[in-house]
């Protein structure tokens, strides 16, 4: 293989090759190359040094949601008792809050402000001309789900319109919630709470791209929560498993069971949805006041039925995203083994707050709604807060209208806009279903408010339809319904209705909150989950002995009288191939030419199982080993000199590491997919 730079030795200029089809570079660089000495086995001995296990005092968990977020924290010496972050200032009517809004604010000079209520309080009460100035964002986790070339360098947009990094922002929001968790903490334990004594758990949802789920780390890392040379203080966890691993523990009196298939505390399935609902919604709201959860340590009823092979899906609905993820069960410890790739899309509760404003458009002119957004930012944020309450109150048999509440300005601004009223308007549209009322309002009538959610539980239904057709999912026995969005009774309802007969649908109670503390019992216990599924094929560039016939003519390359055949990738682990966790995979190698003072290596992804060559469309570098050679000259160089290549497949992270046998030396990498 040659490698991609230019130049064989270290002294040639970098060359930045675009990351498309690449033109062979090797004619230039066959003096890094290196060739196969074997065939790769895969070594089940995870890393020696992994067991020597750093000891923290506590476990704090956040959950970054796109809408609102949160943290959890345990002390390792009483881990059944799980504590969900005090009350927070502010608050809306008809929302609990457990969690805090995803909002931040920064400064006209770009400093932090304030985050959650806070940051939404305070830029509300600026003055419209002062708001302008300052930088306020919100629901901006999509931003990774959604770039499809994310870097280091990625831009979000501010209310204002004003762009600042992505980075830092959401360095800003982990290191407001290092704060806030480390002073709790402190105030818990009567003294100074230390960093280094806390282990930091992360959710980020399984249908991320890796290169989201590694800016979330650089992110914590900037946020100081951990450092490059202590990256176990930091695991990233992903949400569906977080919420498996909650789902385990669950007791009867700790969930709700959408079925038919018995009657569930003396209701029958028909009253469930309603009555049980009810109360659980007591249940709850009883327990709003204690913010800590006791997790016995046995395994839940249900989990009990649970045979080994037995398989269930997790729906985790939030506001950005929707992710499926089915696992199975592994005894006798019951751990989990994810069976099929997650899957899911964009069809958080966002989507419904999207067809509100696609509504508003229609009745008002998007032109107008456009320029209400920009000219008065924190209104257009109070009328997505007094929907966002309303949207909360729906419900399938709903017989009485929702009234959302206009901000004031909102009237003022569109007269002045027009010339003509709001009223005026809604007469106008004919959207017959959303009528104005004297108090200023507008009143939706229940149909009108369940179409606005249609879109969105469509798109998870078709969803969850595709994955029953698997055959590897068609057995599964239960479906856990999680996440903020789960708390909509119109999607348990589409959930129960169209899988009711397939399988047990179970809703965790506090369900918005079995994230977080699923993340809690992950960071306490990280051996729990034992086999995912690789979301990428990985291998490195290599150089083979040319083929005639076999090999493209345009990969020959002619070297002291070897035929070579370039730019060959040479894979360690297809997409979609089971993964232990710790997982070490080994590959020998040979430099191309003995005299080879400097071999480089190459490491390559992509996301099709069957790659042949490094250039071929969709493989993207993402690590680099170099490996000098030199200083040998005492020791005997034996004439095929190997070069070993590990590939540690861990957390959401990838370790590969080259070593020379002759004299021991070794690099390391992290894989890397925000630098490339």
């Amino acid at each position: 293989m040659a490698d991609k730079e230019a130049g064989g030795s270290d002294t040639g200029p970098r060359e930045t090759a675009p990351t498309s089809a690449y033109s062979s570079p090797a004619r230039s660089l066959g003096d890094t190359g290196i060739t196969p000495l074997s065939p790769s086995h895969i070594v089940n001995d995870a890393d020696p040094n992994v067991s020597e296990q750093q000891t923290f005092l506590v476990v704090v968990a956040i959950d970054f949601g796109t809408t609102s977020s949160g943290y959890a924290y345990s002390f390792t010496k009483e881990p059944e008792c799980i504590h969900v972050m005090r009350r927070w200032e502010g608050g809306d009517p008809g929302v609990s809050n457990q969690k805090t809004p995803t909002t931040i604010l920064l400064t006209p000079e770009r400093k932090f402000h304030s985050f959650g209520y806070a940051a939404r309080d305070f830029y509300h009460d600026l003055d419209p001309t002062e708001a302008k100035q300052w930088l306020y964002l919100e629901k901006f986790k999509m931003k990774l789900h959604t770039t499809g070339d994310l870097t280091m360098d990625t831009d979000l947009t501010a209310a204002n319109g004003k762009k600042v990094k992505a980075l830092e922002i959401f360095a800003y929001a982990l290191q407001y919630f290092k704060e806030q968790a480390l002073k709790e903490l402190s105030d818990q334990v009567g003294s100074e709470f230390e960093n280094s004594d806390v282990r930091w758990v992360i959710t980020v949802p399984a249908i991320w791209k890796q290169p989201a789920k590694q800016f979330m780390r650089q992110a914590a890392y900037q946020a100081g929560l951990a450092s490059p040379e202590n990256s176990e203080q930091l695991i990233i966890a992903l949400e569906p498993e977080a919420a498996s691993i909650y789902c385990r523990k669950l007791r009867l009196h700790q969930m709700i069971e959408l079925s038919g298939k018995a009657a569930v505390n003396g209701y029958s399935a028909s009253d469930t949805v309603g009555a049980g609902f009810a109360q659980a919604k007591e249940h709850v709201r009883r327990n709003r006041q204690s913010r800590t959860f006791l997790v016995e340590n046995v395994i839940g009823e249900i989990w009990s039925e649970l045979e080994e092979g037995d398989k269930y899906v997790v729906v985790d609905s939030g506001g950005g995203t929707v992710d499926l993820t089915v696992h199975q069960i592994r005894l006798p410890e019951g751990h989990l083994k994810e069976l099929y790739k997650a899957t899911g899309g964009p069809y958080g509760s966002l989507g419904v707050d999207y067809e509100f404003e696609k509504l508003l458009c229609k009745i008002f002119g998007e032109d107008f709604i456009e320029q209400f957004k920009i000219k008065r930012p924190a209104a257009w944020v109070d009328l997505m807060i007094a929907f966002e309450s309303r949207k909360r109150a729906a419900a399938p048999d709903r017989t009485n209208p929702l009234n959302i509440t206009l901000p004031f300005s909102f009237i003022d601004y569109y007269k002045k806009f027009r010339g003509h009223s709001v009223e005026h308007a809604l007469r106008k549209s004919n959207v017959d279903f959303v009528k104005w009322s004297s108090q200023g309002m507008l009143r939706m009538s229940p149909d009108a408010m369940n179409a606005l959610f249609k879109p969105t539980i469509d798109s998870i239904i078709e969803h969850l339809r595709d994955l029953f057709q698997k055959p590897e999912v068609c057995t599964v026995k239960f479906l856990f319904l999680v996440g903020g969005f789960a708390e909509a009774p119109l999607l348990q309802q589409a959930v129960h209705a169209a899988f009711g007969d397939k399988c047990r649908i179970i809703i965790p109670q506090d369900v918005g909150l079995t994230i977080l503390k699923g993340a809690v019992l992950f960071g306490l216990d990280p051996a729990v989950i034992k086999v995912r599924r690789s979301p990428l094929t990985y291998g490195v560039g290599v150089l083979n002995r040319y083929v005639e016939g076999k090999h493209p003519p345009e990969k020959l390359l002619v070297k002291d009288g070897t035929r070579w055949c370039t730019d060959v990738f040479d894979k360690f682990i297809s997409a979609d191939q089971s993964v232990a966790l710790g997982e070490l995979v080994k590959r020998s190698y040979t430099p191309a030419k003995p005299s080879q003072l400097v071999i480089v290596i190459n490491i390559y992804s992509s996301e099709h199982d069957t790659v042949s060559f490094i250039t071929d469309p969709g493989v993207k570098k993402c690590g680099t080993l170099r490996l000098d050679l030199t200083g040998t000259s005492g020791t005997a160089v034996p004439a095929r000199r190997e070069i070993q290549t590990l590939m540690q497949f861990g957390d959401t992270e990838i370790k590969a590491t080259a070593i020379d046998i002759a004299t021991s030396k070794s690099v390391k990498v992290g894989i890397d997919f925000l630098n490339y």
